[in-house]
């Protein structure tokens, strides 16, 4: 269990990094964000789309603040087509960031842990609780692309991978969209309790599964 703390640890200093990089150089702010859509409000709604898509997507390598995004969408886009541009987006980044760990991510495994059995236990842990904490990991920062990068470097089914990863995404999309489809700059209030009710249920749900995992190694151990 603290194997796999510590590489999720490792990565999410990885990921933690380029926020701080951002939010330093100011390249990418939410204010940014806003006025970048603003200003593609008067074209194409393809023109949206393609933005909103390419922020999600952005948000492996660098980070976004995606759930703003995903409100923003619903407010520009409307409910259908924000669902479409934001799951185009989440789901682009996500199985990148699968594919991409489940090339190399294991070789940084090694690179961490030189001992064949504590890479099995982290396996064996992550078979078991990976696809809960896929789930219910897309409204934290961070842990999205962690989660999904773990599930790649543990070589997690792709199936089971999909399956998990929707099921964390796709309800969210849906709350989150609607919210913002139903929001104004005057009258936030829909968007922000959608925020604040989604974030507590997702984050209870995290702390519970810790207590659970670190229940289970105990019991292993």
């Amino acid at each position: 269990m603290k194997d796999l703390i510590k590489v999720m640890f490792i990565l999410a200093l990885f990921f933690a990094s380029t926020f701080l990089i951002i939010k330093l150089t100011g390249v990418i702010t939410v204010d940014g964000i806003k006025e970048l859509l603003y200003e593609s409000k008067h074209q194409h709604q393809i023109y949206i789309i393609l933005i909103v898509s390419a922020l999600l997507f952005a948000d492996l390598f660098i980070a976004i603040p995606t759930m703003t995004v995903t409100i923003l969408a619903g407010y520009f886009l409307g409910w259908p087509l924000a669902i479409i541009a934001c799951l185009i987006g989440f789901y682009l980044a996500g199985i990148s960031g699968y594919l991409i760990s489940r090339v190399y991510g294991y070789r940084l495994l090694e690179y961490i842990y030189k001992d064949r059995q504590r890479l099995n236990e982290m396996h064996d842990i992550y078979s078991r609780f990976g696809g809960v904490v896929l789930v219910i990991c897309r409204a934290m920062p961070i842990l999205p692309e962690v989660s999904c990068c773990m599930a790649g470097a543990t070589k997690m089914n792709f199936g089971r991978f999909i399956i998990a990863y929707s099921l964390g995404t796709i309800p969210y999309v849906l709350v989150i969209t609607y919210a913002g489809s139903i929001s104004s700059l005057e009258k936030p209030t829909p968007a922000i309790m959608a925020g604040i009710s989604v974030s507590l249920v997702l984050w209870l749900s995290w702390y519970l599964l810790s207590k659970k995992m670190s229940a289970g190694s105990r019991i292993n151990t």
